[in-house]
């Protein structure tokens, strides 16, 4: 082991500092842990994503007591839905569980907000750390470090067990042997900022049906959902989203399809070539737990790595966040055991635990975008849906998983259902 390797040792190595690893790191360092948090790119960095936060992502920013009242954060009050010649506002629920407002905030730094709180809990963090494998016990097969490549010289990092949160693509699963699976859902989202006079608004606004022009003025509809998010900064972050169920999932150019569609929306919201303020770059959403085990040879998946991203709405971070609290617990858990069995019985339980907390869930919304995915069916929902207030508010509960325990009927029966739905 080289001397940098010496000196870098730890209980536990986190690989990947966006929210999953940050947050996982945050909390093994609270529990009185020696922390190594290792990120491949160095801060700040730009990440593919919507920017808008729901509730849920709140809780877990306050619980870690990220100043959201700073500069730079824009509050929202809910959800505007846009569908079928209709809008609708529906303000975030309110919950015990949950605050009763959203948030936006650019992932160019939101990322470096989130892994500077883990550093001020204790975490070793080292940027343009690119992680190339685990380093295995030879006699046992666990995972017992990483060999990395740190300012283009090899370099291996030590520790008791390695937390992935390395994305969607991470290479430590797959050299693993841990493969995505074929029977999850899978979205890719494309988005760039506009310039506009819509930058400071407080709703998040969702587009359920996409409308094209094409050369002869027929209007036709386009496959997925679009958003735009204002950021306060002056721009606006405007996107769209397609899933692998629908039929035209592999033969759309996303990037012109996004342009297309701008290109309908009112000139005064500045949504043009002239306004944009960069490029249009794209990202694959893992869904629904689409890489299996969570927990294998001293190993543990957070975040987009294990599949976290919830299908009902393509919400990453939340979940990010909460699975890297949920992996933290764990090894705390595990490591204050007094025997190696005693800790490999309560890391084993990991994957059982997040089954418990989001597998039927997911269930529901494997089966949702399965249905969404056929023709006819998003407009034979929006039109019927949308004239109906109450239904609606259901919806938003149900697709942005937000309830509480004890809440009201719609609460109990989303709950109910989350419960009865067999977890995969």
């Amino acid at each position: 082991m080289s001397e940098s390797a010496a000196a870098a040792d730890a209980d536990v190595i986190v690989v990947g500092a966006g929210p999953a690893g940050s947050t996982a790191a945050f909390y093994l360092a609270q529990s009185g842990f020696d922390v190594l948090l290792l990120e491949k790119t160095r801060f700040p960095r730009e990440k593919v994503c919507g920017d808008g936060l729901t509730p849920r992502a709140v809780k877990e920013l306050i619980a870690m007591g990220v100043d959201i009242d700073a500069p730079g954060w824009i509050r929202n009050k809910g959800l505007r839905v846009v569908a079928a010649g209709r809008r609708l506002e529906l303000a975030w629920p309110e919950l015990s569980s949950y605050p009763d407002f959203g948030l936006v905030r650019t992932r160019l730094d939101f990322d470096q907000i989130v892994a500077g709180t883990a550093e001020r809990a204790g975490v070793t963090l080292l940027q343009g750390v690119n992680v190339t494998a685990p380093v295995l016990d030879p006699r046992s097969g666990h995972v017992v470090g990483v060999t990395a490549k740190k300012d283009g010289e090899p370099v291996t990092y030590r520790s008791r067990l390695v937390v992935a949160a390395d994305g969607n693509s991470s290479r430590l699963s797959l050299a693993m042997g841990l493969h995505k699976r074929d029977d999850r859902p899978m979205g890719v989202a494309v988005r760039t900022y506009f310039t506009s006079p819509r930058h400071d608004d407080d709703w998040l606004e969702t587009w359920l049906e996409l409308w094209d022009t094409d050369a002869d003025g027929a209007s036709r509809l386009l496959p997925g959902y679009g958003w735009v998010f204002g950021v306060g900064d002056g721009t606006s972050n405007v996107g769209l989203g397609l899933l692998n169920t629908s039929a035209a999932f592999q033969n759309i150019d996303y990037r012109d399809l996004l342009r297309r569609w701008v290109k309908n929306m009112p000139s005064e919201w500045g949504f043009s070539e002239a306004s944009m303020t960069g490029p249009i770059r794209g990202a694959a959403l893992p869904m629904a737990f689409n890489r299996q085990p969570h927990y294998d040879r001293g190993m543990l998946l957070a975040g987009d790595s294990g599949g976290m991203i919830n299908p009902f709405n393509g919400e990453g971070i939340a979940y990010a966040m909460e699975t890297g609290r949920i992996a933290a617990d764990t090894i705390a858990s595990a490591l204050s055991g007094t025997t190696a069995a005693h800790r490999e019985r309560v890391l084993r339980g990991y994957p059982r635990t997040l089954k418990d907390a989001y597998g039927g869930y997911y269930t529901l919304g494997r089966l949702f975008v399965e249905a969404i995915g056929r023709p006819g069916v998003m407009g034979f929902l929006t039109r019927h849906g949308l004239p109906h207030p109450t239904l609606m508010r259901f919806a938003l509960k149900l697709l942005g998983n937000l309830t509480d325990r004890r809440g009201d009927a719609s609460d109990r029966i989303i709950n109910a259902l989350s419960k009865i739905a067999p977890p995969a």
